[in-house]
């Protein structure tokens, strides 16, 4: 069995355990920068993020905001924690680093 054959194994896995489906919905989600810029503000919170907070840095208006935060759940990016009126928001470091983990099976 050839090297290139057992590569080509693992990226088979690899897209079989990251559907492409998943792969597009995290590929679309970080493609704006408003959503790049919510992804590491968590990063420097320490993983936790309240909703009123992302005003502070961002100047959108609410709506785009909820949408933006929608396309990163529904990438499921981050978590989304609701506690009593308040809602926080949390990485999901495990979808990123299969993500990460995706992308470098194309690498050749």
């Amino acid at each position: 069995m050839s090297a290139r054959y057992n590569i080509n194994i693992f990226k088979f896995i690899y897209i079989s355990v990251m559907e492409v489906r998943k792969v597009e919905r995290i590929s679309k989600a970080l493609s704006d920068p408003s959503r790049i810029a919510i992804l590491q503000q968590l990063k420097e919170k320490e993983n936790c993020l309240y909703c009123h907070e992302i005003s502070d840095f961002i100047d959108l208006t609410q709506p785009s905001i909820s949408h933006h935060v929608k396309q990163l759940s529904d990438a499921d990016l981050i978590v989304v924690d609701k506690e009593g009126r308040n809602v926080k928001y949390k990485l999901n470091e495990s979808v990123l680093d299969e993500y990460v983990q995706f992308l470098n099976t194309l690498k050749v």
